[in-house]
């Protein structure tokens, strides 16, 4: 039977993950202050405005512009042809356009290619645990953030899970390729094409009826929006990664956040939000992502219908079950409670009892081939809990993944 992959795993993680990071994101709640120092980013100062009434000044207008023009269509048909970061823009974009990719495409002076060539490292020899941490930890985390289930539900992409989960995927796979940032990768092309979808999903979301009905904010994506999933992906990784007791060195540490720093730039989030070391960003993380939290009809509907695409595998019945489980091990279980994913008897206490132990294998502390048979067979079925994990997301799926501007709201709502 074919065994996951490192593109493979990266894949499903990301296709879940990634969700957030190219939708929106929720804000702090309206009650609480922004107290984060800019001296804890990475710019190390700023004018320190609450993140909540910020958004892209150069995107924003700009997108807007696009669509109300008609452009959108002929634009988004000339952009699926610009893949490469160093690919040069394909021919008869509009002027503003191209005017704003030219500077958006540019790495900033403080990316560090030797640690990118290190977070490379270290992503190749975590890939499995990203796998299940960016689909689990963080991309079910997506489905109990309020304003982030409610936008997805109401935007365009919400009438198609499975398209805009395999579209949303390409953001958690390509950080994770070996040239993310160079000409030859893709990953800059990725964030730009990223940021012009938020740019079009602000202008379009509070035309919605539906949406505006049950939102608590007038212009959804602000830069504390980003941060919510920012967080939700590289500071809720390692949070994870330290809980399961697996060991990082510090560089490599270092890394995987600079890759995520950049990240973040080349999604148009502000330096002066962006937190400089993992102290920072825990300390940002503590009051922008984890008071936000909740339950929403909205998120619980997104959940089952995460979970509900493991029907297109092996009839979809143990497979849910079996997700639903990491679901609750990885989030724990108010969170599953939350979001409707009921217990299950067998699954449940197998990831408890036997996870750690399968990481420690996978760590090279357990020595696998002493453990008894039926031991062995359950590490084998974790790794086929990817394996399966990767068909069920990514079956269906059109190549090249494309993302693109949207140009209305979810037509069923």
């Amino acid at each position: 039977m074919e065994k996951p992959s490192r593109r493979n795993v990266l894949m499903a993680g990301g296709t879940l993950g990634a969700l957030g990071a190219l939708t929106v994101a929720a804000p702090a709640k309206a009650s609480s202050l922004w107290t984060w120092s800019p001296k804890g980013s990475i710019a190390g100062e700023g004018e320190g405005a609450d993140p909540k009434w910020v958004w892209d000044g150069e995107a924003d207008p700009l997108v807007a512009s696009l669509i109300d023009r008609g452009d959108v269509p002929e634009v988004n048909r000339l952009l699926k042809t610009w893949t490469k970061n160093g690919q040069p823009l394909p021919d008869g974009l509009p002027a503003d356009l191209r005017d704003f990719l030219d500077k958006a495409r540019r790495l900033p002076s403080w990316a560090d290619q030797g640690k990118l060539a290190k977070a490379f490292e270290f992503n190749q020899k975590r890939g499995l645990y990203l796998g299940v941490t960016y689909g689990f930890a963080s991309g079910m985390m997506s489905t109990a953030i309020p304003h982030e289930a409610r936008a997805v539900y109401y935007s365009k992409g919400g009438a198609d899970m499975r398209d805009r989960i395999t579209k949303t995927a390409k953001l958690g796979y390509d950080i994770g390729t070996e040239k993310a940032f160079q000409p030859d990768g893709e990953m800059i092309v990725t964030c730009v094409k990223t940021r012009l979808a938020h740019a079009g999903v602000r202008h379009l979301l509070p035309k919605s009826a539906y949406w505006t009905k049950v939102a608590d904010e007038k212009i959804p994506i602000s830069q504390a929006d980003m941060m919510v999933t920012w967080h939700s992906l590289p500071t809720t990784v390692m949070k994870e990664l330290a809980k399961w007791k697996v060991r990082i060195p510090d560089d490599e540490a270092a890394a995987f956040l600079h890759s995520w720093q950049l990240t973040a730039h080349m999604l148009g989030i502000l330096d002066e939000y962006i937190p400089k070391s993992w102290d920072e960003a825990d300390a940002q993380a503590a009051q922008v992502l984890d008071p936000v939290l909740a339950p929403t009809a909205e998120g619980i509907k997104l959940a089952d219908m995460l979970l509900n695409l493991a029907a297109f595998v092996d009839g979809g019945v143990l497979t849910k079950h079996i997700l639903g489980a990491l679901t609750r091990y990885v989030l724990g279980d108010e969170i599953a409670g939350w979001l409707k994913i009921p217990r299950e008897p067998v699954w449940d206490p197998i990831f408890e009892n036997l996870w750690p132990p399968f990481v420690a294998v996978r760590e090279g502390v357990l020595d696998i081939t002493r453990a008894p048979k039926e031991l062995r067979e359950v590490y084998w079925a974790f790794d086929e809990i990817i394996r399966q994990g990767v068909l069920l997301l990514l079956s269906g799926a059109d190549y090249p993944i494309s993302i693109e501007i949207p140009q209305t709201n979810n037509p069923h709502y």
